[in-house]
């Protein structure tokens, strides 16, 4: 078994190519489900959304009085034209 690498020539477009493949002693990688990181997800995801659900309004507030006071002063855009 050899381990020299094998190389594209420069005349050819398929440089990228693999030209030899290698045995390997690590197993090879059967795809499965991650249960576990699907439920760490899940919980981060609703603890985020246990804590943003009751600032809610607190945000709601504020971008009602941002609106309100950009409406009475007027908007910065309409002044420098």
């Amino acid at each position: 078994m050899s381990t020299e690498i094998d190389t594209a020539d420069g005349d050819t477009d398929d440089a990228g190519l693999l030209r030899t493949a290698y045995r390997t002693v690590t197993p090879g990688y059967g795809s499965h489900s991650d249960d576990e990181m699907n439920a760490v997800g899940w919980a981060i995801g609703l603890g985020l959304l246990a804590i943003l659900l009751p600032l809610l309004p607190f945000i709601a507030i504020v971008w009602g009085v941002s609106r309100v006071i950009e409406a009475i002063t007027g908007s910065d855009d309409e002044s420098e034209e």
